[in-house]
């Protein structure tokens, strides 16, 4: 090979190599220049999926690309975001809702995907208002009523939640572990399931976020207690389990996060237009008919936060005895 052969051949890699790192910056320019999936992994209807869909509207108009929201549900909401996490691109187009199941079910149980490593955090959104309800011609009128049937009879008396490791299922876990209770526990796939399961007779009572509300509303249903800090606005009658001496608050904050790799500016497009989105009147709106706070997080803060209570439910479901073997 000539010297000006090999001088050639270095500039040609040299100008490709220019090319690329100039490519770079001009695709995420160009993002999005098509539609964007955005995973909720609860069926339709339920609360989150109401939440989403809404943000997703809003977001979407702020991006000029529509983003198409797709129902995955199961394994207690970790089946859609831990899907993605092994068959997504990291290019911006697949996103999900990460419930903080995502930080609970890998302690539980072995999975294919870390919640920490095997995600690029974008956003955080919002938490629930988490309540107990029963039917409205249930023989429980209080939850100390459901308490003392339960230690009247152990292990019978039910309840139905959004899914082993959800939430739900893990607060009422550390609730009858406090009140030295055991009850039985039916897991469902998913809020809506759940809701026509309570209203058909098929469990006794449901802890689950706040989309029994309009049931509750409607006077099919009685919600006994809630899990927040204090009374919510919309339902201010209804005592918390703090206040009933239970030692259980939570509100499991959630927000949006997509495969590890991510490009940062691509990210940054994404988070700006859901922080535009959760800005609009529209989903104030709604965060009220659910009686959900929003809770922004930069999706720095987000992670931060993650890598927080990932620790921090390590404990927790080794002193419920749910870890896994």
């Amino acid at each position: 090979m000539t010297t000006n052969t090999v001088r050639r051949h270095l500039l040609a890699l040299a100008a490709a190599s220019l090319a690329a790192a100039a490519g770079a910056p001009a695709r995420a320019q160009d993002f999005p220049n098509k539609p964007i999936t955005l995973i909720v992994p609860f069926p339709a209807g339920g609360s989150t999926d109401r939440h989403m869909r809404t943000l997703a509207d809003l977001a979407g108009k702020q991006l000029g690309q529509s983003i198409i929201v797709e129902n995955k549900p199961g394994a207690g909401g970790t089946l859609g975001p831990g899907t993605m996490a092994r068959t997504a691109r990291p290019d911006g187009y697949t996103i999900t809702q990460f419930p903080m199941s995502m930080l609970r079910m890998a302690h539980m149980q072995k999975t294919a995907w870390h919640p920490i490593n095997d995600f690029t955090y974008i956003i955080g959104v919002s938490g629930y208002t988490f309540g107990f309800t029963v039917r409205s011609d249930s023989p429980y009128k209080t939850f100390n009523d459901y308490i003392a049937a339960a230690r009247k009879s152990p292990g019978t008396v039910d309840y139905g939640s959004t899914g082993a490791g959800s939430s739900p299922h893990l607060l009422m876990e550390e609730l009858a572990e406090n009140a030295k209770v055991r009850l039985n526990h039916v897991p469902f796939k998913g809020n809506a399931d759940l809701q026509q399961a309570l209203l058909g007779g098929h469990v006794s009572a449901q802890s689950d976020a706040s989309g029994w509300d309009k049931y509750v509303d409607g006077g099919q249903m009685r919600l006994l207690m809630t899990f927040g800090e204090k009374r919510t606005q919309r339902w201010p009658q209804v005592p918390t389990a703090k206040e009933l001496g239970y030692g259980v608050v939570s509100t499991s904050p959630y927000g949006l996060v997509g495969p590890k790799g991510m490009d940062p500016a691509v990210v940054k497009k994404l988070h700006d237009a859901f922080k535009k989105a959760m800005e609009d009147p529209r989903h104030a709106e709604v965060l009220a008919q659910l009686n959900q706070d929003a809770w922004y997080r930069s999706g720095a803060d987000y992670a931060q936060w993650a890598r927080e209570a990932y620790a921090k439910d390590r404990a927790l479901i080794e002193r419920l005895g749910l870890a896994a073997k």
